[in-house]
C-alpha cells in the first residue's frame, strides 16, 4: 500500500556514480547500478537522509510523494539477503575458481629488487608477492596481510602508472577494486575486517583524480571507524597520464 511520506529523490544527471552515497545508507537501499546511484526499493528507504552529505554533486534531495511504507522488517531481510549473496561471491571454498585460490610468492631480496630499475625496461619478474589481488576476492584471513604493508589502488592506476610496480608496489600488499561498479559497503566490511584482524603496519591509498575514485577514501576512513582501530595511511592521487599530483597523510 502507497502513502504519502518522504523518501530520497536521485537526479541523475547531477549524479556521477562516485557511490560516497552507499555506506552511508544503513539500509542498504542506495546501489550503484550502470554507473548511477538507484534506489532498489521504495520499501527499504527510511527518509531520513542520512546520505544527503555524502553526495558531492547534490543529486540527492529528500521529496514527499506516493510511496511505498518503510518496512523495517524487509530492510532486515534485504541486508541479511545481500550479506550471504556477497560472502559466496568472495568465498574462494564457496566458488571453487582458481582465480580466487590464496597464493604465496617468493619474496624478491633487497639486492634482487635494486638491480631492476624498471620492469618495463628490463622485462624483470613481478615483484607481486601473492594471489588474488581483487578486494572482493582477498579474504580477511589471508596470511599474507598480517602485519602488512597494504596498497590499496584503484584498478585504472595500474593503466595509468608508467611504473606501478616498481613505484607502489614494492614491498607491499596489493588489493585492488573499483568503488564505483563495486559495492562500496562490501568494501567497506572487508577493510574493517581487515583493519581489526590483521595488524597492518601500514596502508597505502592509490586512486586517480576522477571523482568516483574518491570514495576509496570515505570507504578506508569508514572502515577505521567500523573497526575502532586506525592505520597510518598516505593517499596518492594519479592524474589520468598517471602522473602524481598529490600526496597526502592521515
Amino acid at each position: 500500500m502507497k502513502i504519502l511520506r518522504k523518501i530520497i529523490r536521485i537526479d541523475e544527471d547531477l549524479c556521477n556514480g562516485c557511490g560516497l552515497c552507499v555506506p552511508d545508507c544503513a539500509e542498504g537501499s542506495l546501489q550503484i547500478i550502470d554507473g548511477k546511484a538507484r534506489l532498489v526499493a521504495d520499501k527499504l528507504c527510511d527518509g531520513l537522509g542520512a546520505c544527503l552529505g555524502a553526495c558531492p554533486t547534490g543529486a540527492l534531495q529528500i521529496i514527499e510523494r506516493e510511496a511505498e511504507d518503510f518496512d523495517e522488517e524487509a530492510v532486515e531481510e534485504f541486508l541479511a539477503h545481500k550479506k550471504k549473496q556477497e560472502s559466496m561471491k568472495i568465498s574462494p571454498k564457496a566458488s571453487g575458481c582458481p582465480s580466487a585460490r590464496l597464493q604465496t610468492f617468493a619474496p624478491q631480496t633487497p639486492c634482487q629488487t635494486a638491480n631492476k630499475p624498471s620492469l618495463a625496461v628490463t622485462g624483470g619478474t613481478s615483484v607481486l608477492s601473492h594471489w588474488p589481488v581483487q578486494i572482493r576476492l582477498v579474504p580477511p584471513t589471508a596470511p599474507f596481510l598480517q602485519h602488512a604493508d597494504l596498497l590499496v589502488a584503484a584498478d585504472c592506476t595500474a593503466i595509468s602508472a608508467p611504473n606501478f610496480q616498481t613505484d607502489f608496489l614494492v614491498g607491499k600488499v596489493v588489493m585492488m577494486g573499483c568503488p564505483k561498479f563495486d559495492d562500496a559497503a562490501s568494501y567497506v566490511q572487508r577493510f574493517a575486517e581487515i583493519i581489526t584482524a590483521c595488524n597492518l603496519n601500514s596502508l597505502t591509498l592509490l586512486i586517480m583524480e576522477v571523482p568516483c575514485c574518491a570514495s576509496m577514501v570515505g570507504i578506508i576512513k569508514q572502515a577505521m571507524e567500523q573497526a575502532g582501530k586506525s592505520v597510518p595511511v598516505e593517499q596518492i592521487t594519479l592524474s589520468t597520464r598517471g602522473e602524481i599530483i598529490s600526496r597526502s597523510q592521515w
